[in-house]
């Protein structure tokens, strides 16, 4: 079997639940890492050790289902939550540690050399541990380029597997990302990783971007759940790396609908109509000459071919419909119109949509059929 070219760390179980208002429960917890297991996600990171004792059981739960994803916890680059992580069986840690000089001075209240000492003691302990290891740069995207780059040589002469590039506050735009992680790539050996926040709506962009500079990893959560604007959603990295670039990560979204669905239940956030990917009215087509051209052949408006998401297209009669998707949805109820027929039924649904603010159902087709045709 092929290698990904890009291995997607999905932090739905961690980043994701730190959504204001986002709590899942232990079930919904095990569905999820099983939903996303099934459609082979490679890494799953399922939480925060040092958070609770029920966090940790958690965590130890997930654990217990064997799963082929590999399991990542998340803690900060200190004794107490390595402590925390130590008993759970998971196979990778990733420790973070502030390296912009605003966190480093404002939030730590220390200094770089601090930074550059601490991270291979706690590496160093991690292996001990029997982990692999992460270091988890928070805020890169405002640190010192030159800092960054001495923090990766630190962290792979201490043994750690990985970089994690943070933009923790969703301040990057895609041509910044990928010319940091050329940078990055061409002076270090260490696995990197994209973690993207979307504040201002560019966390799939800098994702494929970071990618395309030589990133082996990328954080994502199942709809771009996350703190404050979210994270970079899942279904779009990995559908833009495929239909875009031609990189593979190994993940079957025939079934994403299932986790979509899951996810979006447990979350108590709803999908919007819109949602790219995964919404609703994604291959849902109104207007006139798209609904004709895809009569003709779906080639003529199709991108992404639904199937691959275990979707299909749906044609629906609105405002902006013609007569054509008038004939075409009526012939699917056992109806065959006429021209005249097919015109007038187009007003009472351009009447219909303006009015009623929806698009009609089955029974309102049958009840316009029926004022057209009154002796049918």
């Amino acid at each position: 079997m092929q290698q990904p070219t890009l291995i997607i760390d999905d932090t739905t179980l961690r980043d994701g639940e730190q959504s204001a208002g986002v709590a899942f429960s232990l079930e919904e917890k095990l569905l999820i890492a099983q939903k996303l297991d099934g459609l082979k996600v490679p890494e799953l990171e399922v939480g925060i050790p040092s958070m609770s004792a029920q966090e940790r059981d958690a965590i130890q739960c997930i654990a217990s289902l064997d799963l082929d994803a590999k399991l990542i916890v998340w803690g900060r680059m200190c004794n107490a939550d390595l402590l925390c992580a130590a008993p759970l069986n998971v196979d990778i840690i990733d420790l973070s540690v502030p390296v912009s000089d605003v966190q480093i001075s404002k939030k730590l209240g220390k200094t770089r050399d601090y930074v550059l000492k601490e991270i291979p003691i706690m590496v160093g302990r991690a292996l001990d541990l029997g982990f692999d290891v992460i270091v988890g740069g928070e805020d890169s995207s405002r640190a010192d380029p030159d800092f960054i780059l001495k923090v990766l040589e630190v962290a792979e002469k201490a043994g750690a597997r990985r970089f994690r590039f943070a933009d923790t506050m969703g301040c990057m735009e895609p041509f910044g990302v990928r010319a940091a992680f050329e940078k990055m790539r061409a002076h270090s050996g260490l696995e990197l990783e994209m973690h993207a926040h979307d504040d201002l709506g560019l966390a799939t962009a800098n994702t494929v971007a970071a990618a395309l500079g030589g990133a082996t990893h990328a954080n994502t959560t199942v709809h771009g759940l996350g703190e404050r604007a979210g994270n970079a959603a899942m279904e779009e990295v990995v559908v833009a790396l495929q239909y875009l670039h031609q990189i593979d990560t190994g993940i079957n979204l025939a079934e994403y609908k299932d986790v979509s669905a899951l996810v979006a239940m447990a979350s108590g956030r709803a999908v919007h109509w819109q949602k790219s990917i995964v919404g609703e009215g994604v291959f849902t087509h109104e207007a006139g000459i798209h609904v004709d051209g895809l009569l003709k052949d779906p080639e003529n408006y199709q991108t992404i071919d639904p199937k691959s998401l275990g979707r299909e297209h749906k044609l629906v009669l609105g405002k902006h419909s013609g007569t054509k998707a008038v004939l075409s949805a009526y012939e699917k109820i056992g109806i065959k119109l006429s021209k005249v027929e097919a015109t007038s039924i187009l007003d009472m649904v351009r009447k219909f949509a303006t009015e009623m603010k929806r698009l009609p159902e089955k029974v309102d087709l049958f009840n316009f059929y029926n004022q057209v045709h009154p002796n049918g």
